[in-house]
C-alpha cells in the first residue's frame, strides 16, 4: 500500500518532515495545506489519516470511504478519522484550508504498549467520517504552532506535543482490545500493564523473567508464552527495548557519560549498552549521540 504523501495533489505549506529529528517524526507526519480544488485517488492507505478542517467557511466535500460515497458541508473544527487499510478518497470543490496528521500503525501500537500500557486490535483506530472534538483540534493546532515557530525548540516542543496529541487521539478514538474479549484467558490487557508498570519502575535494576511473570501471576514458561504471542516480543525483547529507549531519552543529554546511562537503564556495563543498542540501531550509541546533537 502506498503513503498519502506519494498522491498529494499539491504540496503542503508546512511539514513536519522538513523541521523535526527522527525521533520525533516517529510520532507522527504533521502536513498543512491550503490547496486549490482537487481529487485524491481511491484506494487503501499503508497509514491512519487524521484531517482537520480549518477553513473557515462550510464548503462541499466528497469522500469516498469502503464502500461509502459521502458528499457533504465540511465545517470548520471538523475532523475526519480513516484507519490504515480502508479504502478512501477525495474531492475538494473549493481551496482546502486543513491539517492532515498521518499515523504509521507500526509505531503507534509501540507508542501505545510502552507509553500507555494499552493494547489496540489491528484496526488501531476507530473509522470516523465526520466529527467534532475541540481538544483533538487544539492539540492539533498547537502541533503546527511548533513548527511555525521554528528555531532550536520547535523539535522539542513538537515531540512532546506530539505525545500528548496521541495520548488524547488514543485514549477517545483507540480501538482498545478489551479485557473481557481477552487475547488470552490467561493474559489480558491488565496483566500487560501490571508487567509494564514494574518494568517502568524498575528497569534499571537486575530483572528476570520470572520477576515479570510474577507481576502476571503466571509461572515462567507460560508467560513467555504467552507474552510472545500477544505482544510480538519475548519479555526479553520487550525489556531489551524499553532498556534502550531510556538509554536514547538520558543520552540526548550530552553531559551524561555513557557508562552513567548504561548502568541507569540496568545494562551491566557499557559494552552491554552498546551490544544491545547496535542491535536495535544498527550503530554504536556514541554514533547516535553525535547524529541526533548534530542534527538539533
Amino acid at each position: 500500500m502506498r503513503t498519502y504523501q506519494e498522491i498529494y495533489p499539491s504540496e503542503p505549506l508546512t511539514r513536519s518532515g522538513d523541521q523535526v529529528r527522527p525521533r520525533a517524526a516517529d510520532l507522527l507526519s504533521l502536513e498543512y495545506f491550503e490547496a486549490e480544488p482537487a481529487t485524491m485517488p481511491t484506494e487503501a492507505f499503508a497509514q491512519h489519516h487524521i484531517l482537520i478542517n480549518l477553513k473557515d467557511t462550510p464548503h462541499r466535500v466528497e469522500n469516498w470511504r469502503g464502500d461509502e460515497h459521502r458528499d457533504f458541508v465540511f465545517h470548520k473544527n471538523e475532523i475526519v478519522v480513516t484507519p490504515a487499510g480502508l479504502k478512501s478518497g477525495w474531492r475538494w470543490h473549493e481551496q482546502s484550508k486543513c491539517i492532515v496528521i498521518t499515523l504509521d500503525p507500526e509505531k503507534l501500537a509501540a507508542f501505545t504498549q510502552s507509553e500507555l500500557g494499552l493494547l489496540l486490535t489491528d484496526q488501531q483506530l476507530h473509522d470516523l467520517p465526520q466529527f467534532e472534538d475541540a481538544d483533538i483540534t487544539s492539540a492539533a493546532m498547537m502541533l503546527l504552532d511548533a513548527l511555525r515557530i521554528g528555531g532550536a525548540s520547535s523539535d522539542v516542543m513538537f515531540e512532546s506535543l506530539a505525545r500528548v496529541f496521541l495520548v488524547k487521539l488514543v485514549q477517545k478514538y483507540g480501538d482498545n482490545r478489551a479485557e473481557e474479549i481477552a487475547f488470552s484467558s490467561s493474559f489480558t490487557a491488565e496483566h500487560y500493564k501490571r508487567v509494564l508498570d514494574f518494568v517502568a519502575a524498575s528497569y534499571g535494576k537486575p530483572i528476570q523473567i520470572e520477576d515479570l511473570a510474577r507481576e502476571a501471576g503466571l509461572s515462567a514458561s507460560h508467560f513467555s508464552r504467552l507474552f510472545k504471542s500477544v505482544i510480538g516480543d519475548s519479555p526479553y525483547q520487550f525489556l531489551m527495548r524499553y532498556r534502550v529507549e531510556r538509554a536514547e531519552e538520558m543520552m540526548l543529554d550530552p553531559a551524561k557519560p555513557l557508562i552513567s546511562i548504561a548502568l541507569a537503564c540496568g545494562f551491566s556495563d557499557q559494552p552491554h549498552l552498546t551490544r544491545i543498542f547496535k542491535q536495535h540501531h544498527g550503530i554504536t550509541p556514541k554514533a547516535w549521540r553525535k547524529a541526533q546533537i548534530s542534527s538539533a
